[in-house]
């Protein structure tokens, strides 16, 4: 059983190194891919060394800052291009607890595709004021009743995909970054039919660096949800 967990960077030089090693005490066997934008701070250097060092170690050094989903539709594509079974999603801030991988490869031999969820019993968030839990909760509301979701937390970026979801996912026809890239994503899974859980995971704000969260992001969730409960672009599956 091949895993592989997926690490967006830009700017994440202080939280690199002791993620990695925290997730290789959890899952020792996983490979980790980061994916990084060109820092400035110098986390490409960074992860180059760590690979270097670690054959379990992978990098993807993009030319400049590109955008969260197109980070991960370059990770998918590698993964299924090496035929990984299972593939996570994972933030670098250590927002994502490491703990938590274990119950996600367990869960994810039953389904297709694991939500890490802070909104389902047992999930939570700590670290974050009043405003912007409540500014998460109405996204996800808003997203669930527009698409007709019956998941709690759909912003996350906290999942395990199965091989064949990444391949129903149907890449080249993805239009949404950010949280906008979470929620489409799961979209599309459910649509196809294909088995999805949610798990209670308690979030936590960002231990270092600063956040990558702006209005863009924000609004193109926004005025994107729509879009995708009326666009036809979900092909027959292929398993």
């Amino acid at each position: 059983m091949q895993t592989l967990i997926i690490i967006p960077t830009y700017n994440e030089i202080e939280n690199l190194q002791k993620l990695t090693e925290n997730i290789f005490l959890v899952l020792p066997q996983t490979n980790i891919l980061v994916i990084d934008d060109d820092s400035p701070d110098g986390t490409g250097r960074l992860a180059q060394s760590l690979a270097g060092k670690n054959h379990k170690i992978k990098l993807i050094q993009r030319g400049g800052k590109s955008g969260l989903g197109s980070a991960y539709i370059r990770g998918f594509r590698y993964a299924l291009e090496n035929n990984y079974d299972f593939v996570f999603e994972m933030d670098a801030d250590f927002s994502h607890n490491p703990k938590y991988l274990p119950e996600f490869l367990k869960q994810a031999t039953q389904y297709n595709l694991i939500l890490g969820s802070r909104y389902i019993k047992g999930g939570g968030i700590t670290e974050w004021g009043i405003l912007r839990k409540l500014i998460s909760y109405a996204a996800n509301l808003y997203a669930r009743i527009i698409l007709g979701l019956p998941y709690r937390d759909l912003t996350g970026g906290f999942k395990c995909y199965s091989q064949a979801a990444l391949r129903n996912l149907e890449l080249d026809s993805i239009i949404c970054e950010g949280y906008g890239f979470q929620i489409e994503t799961t979209y599309r899974i459910y649509r196809k039919g294909l088995s999805i859980k949610e798990i209670p995971i308690v979030f936590k704000g960002r231990r270092r660096g600063k956040s990558k969260i702006s209005r863009k992001i924000c609004f193109e969730a926004f005025w994107k949800v729509p879009l995708l409960r009326f666009r036809r672009i979900y092909p027959e599956p292929k398993y």
